[in-house]
């Protein structure tokens, strides 16, 4: 007897003329070819463990077994998957099980969840847990305009039916499961009072994420490289044609991602700055088009990055136009801000600060070698008159550079 393990069709085609042979013998118990029969048949059921791929049960034939178990009609599945022409697509495998009919079945039903999530979209989920939120309250028109959830077809309702299948898909190719709670239970720093809707600005986040991995910065940060001297050599980029651009490069030189990212409706976002693997992170959103929001609100959140932003503290976003009375950290944020732009020595010495006429911009913006649109902001922020100097602020020249 030498019975050697299967490693390939024709050692098994040889074991299994060998098995058939000792079948024919019909060996006695205990015989030798009897035990031989026994060893051979352990080591052909191995191989064919190993080759046959196993039998996925189907879900559509699960829940009809089911039904005809518990002498079920369709009506009465409708508690589980919804109206009765849901319950007639999915039985007639028109409509795949979403998540939410995968955990309502699998409870309701005790049909093994295994087994119904062989039809599901998606199978990244624990179906005996609640979801972590409520999906379809997140802005899923917006989220399949800019792309998140694939080649999705379909109408609004179907989005909302399908809402935690494509979150969670978008969400698990950016974060692991584990890193799940984390993430959407992260210590946020807010600024503004005009009731920021939660959801919307979870997508936004996860936006700016997607766009910050797929074009990290090529160095690594190291804390400590933003300083007073580095913020103003940054403004004078402003100076420059395509100032913009040259910020974000060297941003990326500092180890820091730079995204500009729309915001959704609802959220009234500026800016942002966050930590994503511990990478510092800055997002823009530009909902005000100028060359002075633009300069401001990015030395806001390098603000946030050199001072504020830490795995305790890893999210900062900012509505700049809020009129709340702002914290010791947005107070800090905005003076640093401030002084790498326009220091207060060279402000409170300028014409510009009493004139409010173009001249004096512009000569104050040619000393300082920034951007005029720089003290042109300036000045409508200290005088709160915004009907002056609007042709000087750069409107509609900041996103152009990242088209």
């Amino acid at each position: 007897m030498n019975i050697k393990v299967i490693k390939s069709n024709n050692d098994y085609a040889q074991a299994m003329a060998r098995f058939t042979a000792l079948m024919t013998l019909d060996p006695k118990d205990g015989s030798k070819e009897d035990n031989e029969l026994e060893l051979l048949a352990l080591v052909i059921e191995d191989y064919e463990r190993k080759i046959v791929p196993p039998v996925v049960p189907d879900p559509v034939e699960a829940i009809l077994f089911r039904m005809d178990q518990m002498k079920l009609g369709r009506k009465e599945l409708e508690p589980y998957i919804g109206s009765i022409s849901k319950v007639s697509e999915v039985l007639s495998r028109k409509r795949p099980l979403s998540l939410s009919m995968i955990r309502r079945l699998h409870k309701g039903l005790g049909i093994p969840a295994d087994v119904l999530i062989g039809g599901a979209e998606s199978n990244q989920t624990a179906i005996g847990e609640e979801p972590e939120m409520e999906y379809t309250k997140l802005p899923l028109k917006e989220m399949l305009e800019r792309g998140c959830f694939g080649e999705f077809k379909g109408n609004a309702q179907r989005l909302k039916d399908y809402a935690e299948d494509l979150a969670l898909k978008f969400m698990y190719g950016l974060l692991p499961k584990q890193a799940e709670p984390a993430f959407l239970r992260a210590p946020l720093h807010q600024r503004g009072t005009r009731g920021a809707d939660g959801y919307a600005l979870l997508a936004w986040r996860l936006c700016v994420i997607k766009k910050a991995r797929a074009n990290p910065a090529p160095r690594e940060y190291k804390k400590g490289v933003i300083t007073a001297k580095w913020l103003k050599d940054l403004a004078r980029l402003s100076a420059f044609e395509d100032g913009p651009r040259l910020a974000r490069e060297q941003l990326g030189m500092a180890g820091i991602t730079l995204v500009i990212e729309p915001h959704f409706k609802g959220t009234y976002l500026d800016g942002a700055a966050m930590l994503d693997e511990g990478r510092p992170v800055v997002a823009m959103t530009l909902r005000h088009d100028r060359l002075d929001n633009f300069w401001f609100v990015l030395m806001h959140e390098l603000a946030h990055v050199a001072k504020h932003l830490d795995e305790a503290h890893p999210l900062f976003t900012d509505d700049l136009d809020s009129l709340v009375e702002l914290d010791r950290i947005e107070r800090e944020a905005d003076d640093i801000a401030g002084e790498a732009l326009i220091p207060q020595t060279a402000w409170q010495k300028s014409a510009a600060r009493t004139s409010h006429l173009t001249t004096d911009v512009v000569a104050l913006a040619e000393k300082l070698g920034v951007h005029p649109a720089i003290v042109a902001g300036r000045v409508r922020h200290e005088t709160k008159n915004f009907r002056l100097l609007a042709r000087q602020l750069g409107q509609g020249q900041a996103s152009r550079h990242f088209a």
